[in-house]
Parts: structure tokens; C-alpha cells; sequence
């Protein structure tokens, strides 16, 4: 599983500064098991960085998840992002709700490549959306 350590690493290894701010918003992750939006990041990071500006923290998280520090998905239409998981392939249910998620232990693509016998698959991604337990009693 990716944290700040590993995080910090590879900015450098990618020569990419390491500063304050770029610390802070992958302590923001490592602390949150979930997706969130841009809007969250900025909330959290308004309080340590009252000057950082909303594009500073958005170049930031496209920055993460080129390098493979941050997954994104899309809930109602928006990018949402968190800490990326363990290197094993595997999917996720995403609650659309609070954002959390849990691990499947499947993966479709199994049945997948038997029907698409001759094609040069490159890439695929699955999830699922809904709400999780806790989610459900909370209307």
C-alpha cells in the first residue's frame, strides 16, 4: 500500500520537489481511507495553507495519480481520488455516499478474455457503485 514514504520517494524519484504542501496532501490521504473530491483536499488544506490556491491542489492530485501515488474514480460526474491500494490487481465496491471502499476478490476480466479470444486487451478497469451499511440507515 502507498504512503507518505513511499509517496515522498517516488516525487523524488520522478524529480519532483518535495515540498510542504505536497507532504501535507498525501498526509491528507494516508489518513483517509476514501475517495474524495478536489473540494475535500482544499477544505483540509486551507487550514495548514490559508494561500494555497484551488489549481495548486489540483495540479497536485493529477501530479499523484500520473505517478501512480493516488487512484481516481468519477462519483456524480467529479473526480475523486485516494491512496493507492496494494500493487495486487483487485477492485473496488465505492460507496457513493461517504466514498469508502472495499476490496473484491474477483475480477471479470477472467470470463472476459476467454470471449475476446484474438483481441489485444491493453487495459481494464471495474468497480462498483452503491452504498455501503453504514450509509444505508443514514437517510
Amino acid at each position: 500500500m502507498m504512503n507518505l514514504e513511499k509517496a515522498l520517494k517516488r516525487l523524488r524519484e520522478n524529480n519532483h520537489k518535495v515540498t510542504m504542501r505536497r507532504r501535507d496532501i498525501i498526509t491528507f490521504f494516508e489518513q483517509e481511507n476514501r475517495y474524495v473530491n478536489a473540494r475535500a483536499v482544499m477544505d483540509f488544506m486551507e487550514n495548514l495553507h490559508p494561500s494555497m490556491s484551488f489549481d495548486t491542489v489540483y495540479r497536485n492530485l493529477h501530479l499523484y495519480e500520473q505517478l501512480n501515488i493516488l487512484e481516481v474514480t468519477t462519483l456524480d460526474g467529479e473526480k475523486h481520488f485516494r491512496m493507492k491500494c496494494s500493487p495486487e490487481h483487485h477492485h473496488h465496491f465505492i460507496c457513493n455516499d461517504c466514498g469508502s471502499t472495499k476490496k473484491l476478490p474477483l475480477c471479470p476480466m477472467d470470463q472476459a478474455t476467454e470471449l475476446l479470444l484474438g483481441y489485444d486487451i491493453e487495459d481494464h478497469k471495474f468497480e462498483v457503485y452503491g452504498r455501503c451499511p453504514d450509509c444505508q440507515f443514514t437517510l
